[in-house]
């Protein structure tokens, strides 16, 4: 085993060099939990460059790369996989941003229907992205919750209903007190369908603000999901009477057919 302190985080490299476990403290508040990888990486927190050691460019592009958050394996409300082929079981996938994750995830678990859900960073430019990453603005994430649903028991755009009813759409890049494009209201789709969707629901919901403001959310394609941090998953049921900056408006709802 070779081990390196970096500041006040171990980083312990065991296995082959082709494959190797990275254990190591997350460097940020709560810690982390970290996946095997091929390839020697650095971790958030560590920041450490491996170049050198394993005959890279110290330094150079690439040289350091950070490791995938591993979920825990079950949601801490529902009891259900975090990550399993859910297509397989018959469900679907919805991914939204709608301002700090914490309280939107918990308006989408209580949705009778929803199988489980994930908060994660998504539609940015940087793979691997911690939370301290995604809040300095330079990565381009939006904060975003993965929604796995059963379509014989909710439809797409029962679920997009909460969502615009949950937040204020109007706002760009911000959520309240929340400011910064990683609280932006977005809907990123899995399917050409669920763009019709997404569009249509949206044309939807303007007809009811009457004059109230244009909608800003942000339509695109489904980008990689990266997993948040552990202690980011069903804060506010881990964390009874934690922050939650999320609103709607007031006497505004999504029109029903």
């Amino acid at each position: 085993m070779i081990a390196f302190v970096v500041g006040s985080s171990l980083l312990s490299l065991r296995t082959t060099w082709k494959d190797i476990k990275v254990v190591a403290d997350s460097g940020f508040e709560f810690g982390g939990k970290w996946s095997v990888v091929s390839g020697p990486r650095g971790v958030r927190g560590t920041r450490m460059v491996l170049g050198g050691l394993f005959g890279g460019k110290a330094g150079g592009q690439g040289a350091v790369s950070k490791m995938a958050i591993v979920p825990p394996e079950t949601h801490h409300v529902l009891g259900t996989p975090m990550e399993a082929d859910f297509a397989k079981e018959g469900l679907e996938m919805a991914m939204v941003g709608m301002g700090c994750f914490w309280g939107a995830e918990r308006v989408f678990w209580q949705l009778p229907g929803v199988y489980t859900t994930a908060v994660g960073y998504s539609a940015g430019t940087t793979e691997n992205p911690s939370y301290r990453d995604v809040c300095s603005g330079r990565t381009g994430h939006a904060e975003v919750v993965r929604v796995v649903f059963d379509p014989k028991k909710i439809s797409y755009e029962q679920i997009l209903a909460r969502f615009w009813e949950k937040h204020d759409s109007r706002q760009l890049n911000r959520q309240g007190n929340d400011v910064g494009t990683q609280y932006r209201s977005g809907i990123y789709y899995y399917s050409d369908e669920q763009k019709k969707i997404a569009e249509a629901s949206r044309d939807k919901f303007q007809s009811v603000l009457d004059g109230k403001g244009k909608i800003v959310t942000e339509i695109a394609p489904a980008a990689t999901f990266y997993f948040a941090e552990d202690y980011h998953q069903q804060y506010l049921s881990k964390n009874p009477g934690g922050y939650c900056g999320l609103g709607g408006l007031p006497g505004v709802c999504y029109p029903a057919d």
